[in-house]
């Protein structure tokens, strides 16, 4: 098996899981902080997003499908146009919020078509490219795929938690 269909296949998992957790589920619960601060499935399902799109748009020099597919403007959150979420306070996680699982889920499918576009190209040999100079030591592109991936997968295990949380708190 070539490294890059091993990719494929975890970026595929992620939207498995994203699909899993937001598919269905009232826009209440997708919303709701689980505690005072704690981020909200729709964020945390946001923010990954933001982060492999901005990520992997980065490392193979294509534009983001946030402002190209207007996904920023069907969100409408308010936040600076390329925000990706990292060190928001819980005023802004509570700006991202939605009427639809399906604005999430379609936002990751977008996100998700352009990463396996971007990945059935690869080579080994591209995978020791360096994307990223301001790290020692500086991250290749193999690196940052699998940072994305490591990142996604925490971070939909989150969302899955907190939505399951209202459930179990109604047994």
């Amino acid at each position: 098996m070539h490294a890059k269909d091993i990719l494929i296949d975890g970026f595929s998992r992620i939207q498995e899981e994203v699909h899993a957790v937001v598919d269905g589920v009232a826009p209440e619960v997708l919303n709701a902080s689980p505690a005072a601060g704690a981020n909200s499935v729709t964020w945390l399902i946001w923010h990954l997003t933001r982060v492999q799109d901005d990520h992997v748009a980065d490392a193979f020099g294509l534009e983001q499908v946030w402002p190209s597919g207007g996904w920023d403007k069907r969100f409408g959150l308010g936040l600076p146009r390329l925000d990706t979420g990292y060190g928001h306070s819980p005023a802004k996680v509570a700006k991202v919020r939605v009427g639809s699982g399906d604005l999430l889920s379609g936002y990751y499918d977008a996100v998700h078509a352009q990463t396996l576009e971007a990945l059935e190209g690869v080579t080994a040999k591209d995978l020791e490219r360096v994307v990223d100079e301001r790290w020692e030591p500086p991250v290749t592109l193999g690196v940052r795929l699998v940072s994305v991936l490591s990142d996604d997968l925490q971070h939909v295990g989150q969302a899955a938690y907190a939505r399951g949380l209202p459930q179990s708190a109604a047994s």
